[in-house]
């Protein structure tokens, strides 16, 4: 009995890997789903947060998880280099026009590592930059690039297309030349595709 026992715990744990090994294999980003099994669902605890934020703010709910993920990886209590706080690190001066705006008198930076507050907030001012370059053929780049790196570096950006207004996506992501803000938006844009592709059918 005790033989039959230890061939059936092998056999379920044989097919657990190979079902996990289908998972990964399929997978578009293998890291990213070990990483999601070991995060114990931290990579989804706030995805009702932040559709609830996307969708006060008309912003999609996936490109708004995406920049969750590239700031933070879903660490609420994340401090950036340059005091950027919370799920979106979110900025003092970004959390200050979002408190004037909204007439929050009672907003202190350190509420920025409330899940929810950050997440209106960031998800807030995503928007004004997809509102500032709405008419693009793609706002989304313009916006993620004012997101990390500014919108007068975005219109510096611009200037070198020497196109003016009909400089479009394309066109803003070859003459980016920060680095470190061409990968920040490549890498948004991937995780949301690769979000999309995870839509149930």
């Amino acid at each position: 009995m005790r033989r039959f026992f230890a061939k059936l715990l092998f056999l379920i744990l044989l097919a657990a890997a190979l079902a996990a090994g289908m998972v990964l294999y399929l997978s578009d980003d293998p890291l990213y789903t070990v990483a999601d099994w070991m995060s114990r669902g931290r990579f989804q605890r706030y995805d009702a947060m932040i559709g609830d934020a996307a969708r006060k703010n008309g912003v999609d709910p996936l490109l708004v998880k995406a920049v969750v993920w590239r700031e933070s990886e879903f660490q609420p209590g994340k401090t950036g280099a340059s005091g950027e706080r919370g799920l979106m690190q979110v900025s003092e001066a970004a959390a200050n026009d979002w408190a004037r705006v909204h007439k929050a008198q009672t907003f202190k930076p350190t509420d920025l590592f409330s899940p929810r507050m950050n997440l209106e907030i960031g998800t807030w001012y995503l928007k004004q930059a997809l509102t500032r370059w709405a008419a693009k053929d793609d706002p989304i780049p313009f916006a993620l690039a004012e997101y990390n790196a500014g919108k007068r570096r975005v219109d510096r950006w611009i200037g070198q297309t020497k196109l003016g207004a009909e400089t479009t996506a394309a066109d803003l992501r070859s003459h980016i030349d920060f680095p470190t803000t061409s990968a920040y938006v490549e890498t948004i844009l991937k995780r949301r595709a690769f979000y999309q592709k995870q839509l149930p059918k």
